[in-house]
This record gives structure tokens, C-alpha cells and sequence, in this order.
């Protein structure tokens, strides 16, 4: 059986990798700086071998694949919008050209299929207009007002749009994953903006303190779409294994909203005596945007294509994750 590359060995590679492991798969975890304790902590199998690489090295890339037997990639390696903001060249490298060349070498190389993580933040700018019951993959798009609200939503429209037009010129493989708000807790670098919701709540919690929100990325109006990062993994998964995934692109929410009081909730059902004050008034929408969102996502495309649905509540996920954070 050929080996499943997975890119970026972050919370989401790593449970990629594990449930490919528990069912026998060969799986190489490629990271620039693998955390191999946080690795560990959620992969400890031979059949996962971790190595230090980088996406936009094409040439050592293509060495991975040619001398490691890589038939599948599951592209996830990317900087989140902190690191892009102190570093926005390096953001358009790993992001955009990082993609590019996943998918030039999946070309080359003939490989089965590709599965390419991007971001409902691709449809952040739209939900001011958005008058629907669930917000689809194929919304409504004005190239200007809608344009992206940061530079890494606009590298994961720019890795979506090079994915789709590899398979439609190439008739390639590729399968693009848009992962609602993420959540997790790992010992690992990188910190997402529903991670530091949650410590921002547990960690004075556990404590004995008041938990004082007080930056404006971390309380929002309206609800937001979460996802944990076990359910990321497992549609990956079924977005390599899916026979035929005609739309290409597919939502990976939960399907519901949530609000900030929702998650204190969440919070509060392991923590019941958390006192939560908050410092700053939400202006909008979540981490944030500007537009507040009223709809969640349409995940029937994931379930009819890929046959995933999600398996964790956002009350199962904090329950999950809490215990984990630092």
C-alpha cells in the first residue's frame, strides 16, 4: 500500500495520522519543526514515521515523494493569521506557494488524491449579505465587497482556486476541505483563535479566578461555527478514501452556531463556579470580522460525497480539550 503524506504535523495532521495508523495505513508526518513530545501525545505508532521538511522546497518535496512510495497527500501545512500578520511574506510561501506545490508534484507524480485544508474564512466577508438557511460552498461572491478579510483567508481562496483548476486541467484527484473554527488544545506551537477562547476560559477557571476576556478576537456577536479537530481528521480521511467527490469542495462544520455565551456554557458544565467578565464589547462577528454570522454551514454535500458527518458536540469538545491545555 502506498504511504499517505501528511503536510504539517499539527493537531489535525496528527489525528490524520493516527486514524490512518489504527487501521494499518503507512503515514509520514512532515513538518519544518516537528513537536515530537506533542506528536506523541496524540501518535505513538511505527507506522507513522515524522519528518523535518518544508512545503516550499519543491525539490526536497519531490525527493520525499519519490523516495518515500507517496501515493496520497493530505495537504495541511499552513501559518495561522498571528504568524501571518508579524510575517505576511512567509504566510503567501507556506500558504499559497506550499499548496502549489503539493499539487504540481501530485501532477508529476501521477498521485491518487490530494486532500487540501482550507477555511470557512473564505466566506467570512459574505455573511453580512447572507440571507439563507445554511451557508453553502458555492455562495454568492462580489470579487470587491467580498473580497478576504485577511491575508489567510486570501491564500486558502488562492489554494482552492489552483486545487480546483489542477483537477479540472489535469483530471487529478483533489479534494478541498473549508474546516469551520477549529477546536483543540496540544502541547504543540500554533495557537488558533477557538484554542485561545477556550484558554482564555479554562486556564483561570481551573484556578480559582475570574476569567477577564478582554481582546476583542476572543468574544463575538451572534454565533460561530465550530469543529473539533478529531472531526477535521476523520473527514480527511474520508476525503481520501471518497470514491466520488463530484463537488470538490466540501463544508466541515458541526452545522450549528454557537455564541459566547454557548461556550462559557460548555466551559461552565466542567467548571460550574467560572465567573466570566468582559473587558471589551464585541464589535462584530468572530475573531474579528465584521460581518456577524446568523447561518451555519451546509455539511449535506460532505455527508452525501464523502460520507462524513461530525461526531462531536462543542459541550463534547471542550469536555475533550479542556483537561489538555497547558
Amino acid at each position: 500500500m502506498a504511504t499517505t503524506l501528511i503536510t504539517g504535523a499539527g493537531i489535525i495532521g496528527c489525528n490524520t495520522a493516527r486514524l490512518l495508523a489504527e487501521r494499518g495505513d503507512s503515514v509520514l508526518l512532515l513538518d519544518k519543526r516537528p513537536a515530537h513530545k506533542a506528536i506523541a501525545s496524540i501518535v505513538d505508532d511505527p507506522a507513522v514515521k515524522v519528518i523535518e521538511g518544508d512545503v516550499t522546497d519543491f525539490d526536497a518535496m519531490l525527493n520525499v515523494v519519490d523516495t518515500q512510495g507517496v501515493g496520497r497527500v493530505v495537504h495541511t501545512a499552513a501559518l495561522l493569521s498571528t504568524a501571518i500578520r508579524q510575517s505576511p511574506l512567509d504566510g503567501v510561501r507556506v500558504n499559497v506557494m506550499g499548496s502549489a506545490n503539493v499539487l504540481e508534484i501530485a501532477r508529476q507524480r501521477k498521485l491518487e488524491r490530494v486532500v487540501i485544508a482550507s477555511s470557512t474564512t473564505v466566506g467570512y466577508p459574505a455573511f453580512g449579505d447572507f440571507r439563507g438557511a445554511a451557508f453553502p460552498e458555492d455562495f454568492t461572491l462580489k470579487s470587491l465587497s467580498h473580497r478576504p478579510g485577511s491575508i489567510y483567508a486570501a491564500a486558502k481562496v488562492s489554494a482552492e482556486h489552483l486545487a480546483l483548476l489542477y483537477r479540472d486541467l489535469y483530471g487529478m484527484g483533489v479534494v478541498v476541505l473549508r474546516y469551520a473554527a477549529v477546536i483543540g488544545a496540544w502541547s504543540g506551537p500554533g495557537t488558533s483563535v477557538p484554542g485561545k477562547v477556550l484558554t482564555s476560559l479554562v486556564a483561570p477557571a481551573r484556578r480559582g479566578t475570574m476569567a477577564v476576556i478582554d481582546d476583542p478576537f476572543t468574544v463575538w456577536q451572534g454565533g460561530e461555527e465550530f469543529i473539533d479537530a478529531r472531526d477535521c481528521a476523520a473527514a480527511n480521511v474520508a476525503a481520501l478514501d471518497a470514491s466520488s467527490p463530484e463537488q470538490g469542495v466540501y463544508n466541515i462544520g458541526s452545522g450549528t452556531l454557537n455564541s459566547f455565551d454557548d461556550f462559557v456554557g460548555a466551559v461552565r458544565s466542567l467548571y460550574p463556579a467560572i465567573i466570566v467578565r468582559l473587558d471589551v464589547e464585541p464589535a462584530g462577528g468572530f475573531a474579528g470580522f465584521p460581518h456577524v454570522r446568523r447561518a451555519a454551514s451546509d455539511i449535506s454535500f460532505a455527508e452525501r460525497e464523502l460520507g462524513w458527518t461530525p461526531q462531536y458536540s462543542l459541550s463534547a469538545s471542550v469536555e475533550h480539550f479542556a483537561p489538555l491545555l497547558g
